[in-house]
């Protein structure tokens, strides 16, 4: 291989292979945590596994995966009991709850990890709260013949333990998200309807936090525990953001995932010099950073519940209640005789800015519905009469039905009727002799197979 590629895969492939594999060992969970309203338990666990840890290598004097990974599942499941036995017998909502057991549980870590320390323990506070991915380097062969070997990845000096930890603990949790989708699905919306169909919520619950837990300290190595809280969350809450369907939401969010991890590696690796800006940067830090990066621009951009999409929306349902309401007032008119009504004639009733009234011709007349003639008159047009006459219609049953079924004053319901003429559903229901409390005549509904033509 040449040296660029040798260099690449000696200093760079592992700590940009284990952030991805630890940003999706996070997503894959943290889908189910968002859906539960859950996602501080995230936070919790990250936390809170930290005395579990500890307490683990004091008593095996080894940070075998194993060891840690027994700790850390003891630790989260003692999490998960400690936030319900809170919750329960303090009666606080569950928020409270899971702060004050992980404030509790993580200081009760650092000042073990503290202990440790002063007996020469080799247990380092800094790299289970950081990451450490720029230790993870290698030295494989500098040709392909040799590098394509089990010695390469296995024997010493082979891959770091802590990527064979994240593998592992990615492939876990892929296994246990395919085999048990639908039990995580049901029980995260309804625990009351997964017990009834045969799946225990609660134990699904257990298990999912397990892997939580299972998750978190395959992460520490990598990204630090406090960062950890992040991978759990942004991807999973970012697909959340662009889709409504949990299959769709779960693999939005592992792509994400891997676009935080590799983005954020190559940014901090690499993107940081050619900005010409000066000093190291965290590579867990920079893939937190892009993670919540996506999280605000699917917030800003997102085509279904982003804030753009929603201002559009708003702004045409706006245009388009301006553009009945004008329709409305020339049917009014048209029941008056006056088939044809000037800009300034209906300027002295439309009680809005000019502005909002020539916004309504325009949105009128691009549909069809009235004609603005040579003398600056509007008037409606047959399709443009039929949808007034529709509108008024629902205004006038909603205003009758609002007089006789809710006992509302006269006088008082002209307001509301206005507001909810413009909804299709719910229908106004039918009135009995044809006249709104006013005495203006109700037109007579379409027939739906006239609607359709």
């Amino acid at each position: 291989m040449s040296p660029g590629v040798h260099e690449f895969v000696s200093i760079d492939a592992l700590p940009l292979l284990a952030g991805v594999l630890a940003a999706v060992t996070c997503a894959l969970l943290g889908n189910f945590l968002v859906l539960r309203r859950m996602s501080l338990m995230g936070d919790a666990i990250s936390h809170a596994v930290l005395p579990g840890l500890v307490v683990a290598f004091l008593l095996a004097g080894t940070r075998s995966a194993s060891a840690m990974f027994l700790g850390a599942a003891v630790a989260g499941l003692v999490t998960v009991g400690l936030v319900e036995l809170v919750r329960r017998l303090g009666r606080v909502e569950p928020g409270a709850a899971m702060g004050v057991v992980f404030s509790v549980l993580f200081a009760l870590g650092v000042l073990l990890i503290e202990r440790a320390a002063t007996q020469q323990v080799d247990l380092d506070p800094d790299c289970v709260l950081h990451g450490s991915l720029e230790t993870l380097y290698w030295f494989p062969p500098e040709t392909w013949g040799e590098f394509w070997s089990v010695r390469t990845f296995f024997e010493d000096p082979g891959v770091p333990r802590q990527v064979w930890t994240l593998v592992a603990a990615c492939a876990a949790t892929a296994l246990f998200v395919v085999l048990c989708f639908k039990e995580l699905r049901i029980s995260s919306f309804d625990p009351g309807l997964a017990t009834s169909q045969g799946v225990h919520a609660g134990v699904m619950h257990a298990v999912l936090m397990t892997f939580v837990a299972i998750a978190a300290v395959a992460s520490f190595e990598a990204v630090g525990s406090i960062l950890v809280i992040a991978m759990l969350i942004c991807p999973a809450a970012t697909a959340r953001v662009l889709t409504d369907r949990l299959a769709s939401q779960v693999w939005v969010s592992v792509g994400l995932a891997v676009l935080a991890g590799a983005g954020g590696y190559a940014l901090a690796a690499w993107g940081v010099q050619a900005m010409g800006l000066r000093g190291p940067v965290n590579a867990a830090g920079m893939m937190t950073v892009v993670s919540g990066g996506l999280l605000v621009v699917a917030c800003v951009l997102g085509p279904g519940q982003g804030v753009v999409a929603r201002a559009a929306r708003r702004r045409r349902l706006s245009r388009t209640v301006q553009s009945e309401d004008l329709l409305g007032l020339l049917y009014r008119l048209h029941e008056r005789g006056e088939y044809e009504a000037s800009a300034s004639r209906i300027g002295e009733v439309w009680g809005e800015a000019a502005g909002s009234l020539r916004a309504a011709i325009r949105g009128a007349e691009r549909a069809g519905s009235i004609v603005v003639e040579s003398s600056g008159a509007l008037r409606l047009t047959r399709p443009g009469l039929e949808r007034a006459a529709e509108l008024i219609g629902r205004h006038r049953r909603w205003e009758a039905w609002l007089v006789r079924s809710a006992q509302a004053r006269a006088d008082h319901v002209h307001a509301t009727a206005e507001r909810l003429e413009h909804l299709d559903q719910p229908s106004p229901p039918e009135v009995a002799g044809g006249a709104d409390p006013h005495g203006s005549p109700i037109p007579a509904r379409r027939p739906e197979g006239d609607r359709e033509r």
